[in-house]
């Protein structure tokens, strides 16, 4: 009979079925929408979607990263999006050591699998986040898109030890920090493990070299007492361009340049470098070249040549002189 209700129970389970599974695509399809859009879900910020998200989690179509927090499966191990999670899931927390330089100034730092966080927040270890109660200092919290992070001073202070310096050298070379502020990341975390020998590698930094080889030429000239030295020096060459000298006796004109240990891997930087040379030469600059096998297996020979170039240019440079 047209307009009346069925009696059938059969009838009413089907319709219910159809209503249920009616609803789980549409919440299938928020799912989907969520992460093309934000790349993470938060459970807290989408309580309608509480059975759907444990559905999702159990087929294996999403992958939990921290508690009430999802990604899609192929991106759970995606470090950014693990920094991007942790932020989202803690507002306070603020991602330190080599997570915070691979944003910053260190794009191929290589990361390990646990992320270092710093919160206010007392939290639970996790896996594949360290998590460490401390406030870092608001003046050294920068931000990268949503996620908050060390500043590049703080990060490469908290990074660097007597033996591995690399974390200093490299940021001084991308220039987003100087020794000063170096110093005022350092003072404005103090009375924390390790900082005097933090102090130490910024004393060791006094030229601000640019790298691991630089650093030990600096080293090995302030032990022979060979002084006179600007590290890094800008030199603009005209109708040749603006260089950056590793040491530069000024008033000798001589140069000294550090091949590090990957120099020769590099065929564009040596190609540069001959034509940098060939104008540096041209304009009356004599230019040495130190490699880290010299630096390292026969550091007489620096010293020594060092000390006979600087006697030419002084020869040569002198008043009255034939040049």
């Amino acid at each position: 009979m047209p307009g009346a209700l069925s009696t059938d129970p059969l009838a009413g389970r089907s319709n219910q079925r159809g209503r249920l599974q009616i609803v789980g695509v549409r919440h299938d399809d928020h799912i989907d929408h969520l992460l093309a859009t934000e790349q993470l879900i938060l459970r807290r910020e989408h309580p309608g979607l509480d059975d759907a998200l444990t559905r999702a989690c159990t087929r294996g179509r999403l992958a939990r990263v921290l508690p009430g927090v999802y990604t899609d499966p192929g991106r759970a191990a995606d470090p950014v999006i693990r920094m991007a999670a942790v932020s989202r899931w803690d507002p306070d927390a603020v991602i330190r050591g080599r997570g915070a330089a691979s944003l910053t100034y260190w794009p191929k730092i290589r990361l390990g699998s646990t992320l270092q966080v710093a919160s206010v927040t007392q939290h639970r270890p996790r896996p594949g986040f360290e998590f460490t109660r401390w406030r870092v200092p608001p003046e050294h919290v920068v931000r990268s898109g949503p996620i908050r992070l060390t500043s590049p001073a703080l990060t490469a202070v908290e990074l660097a030890t007597l033996e591995y310096t690399d974390p200093i050298d490299l940021a001084l070379h991308s220039k987003q920090v100087t020794l000063a502020t170096l110093q005022e990341a350092l003072r404005a975390t103090p009375q924390r493990a390790g900082n005097v020998a933090r102090w130490q590698v910024l004393l060791d930094s006094r030229a601000e070299p640019w790298s691991r080889a630089e650093r030990l030429a600096h080293r090995l000239y302030r032990s022979a007492g060979i002084a006179g030295w600007t590290a890094n020096r800008k030199i603009v060459v005209p109708e040749a361009g603006t260089f950056y000298l590793d040491m530069a006796f000024d008033g000798e004109r001589v140069a000294g340049e550090i091949d590090g240990r990957d120099y020769h891997s590099q065929p564009d930087v040596f190609e540069s470098d001959r034509l940098r040379q060939n104008a540096l030469l041209l304009a009356g600059w004599l230019v040495l070249r130190f490699t880290w096998q010299m630096l390292t297996e026969d550091p007489d020979y620096v010293v020594r040549t060092t000390r006979q170039a600087l006697a030419a240019g002084r020869a040569r440079w002198r008043p009255g002189a034939v040049r």
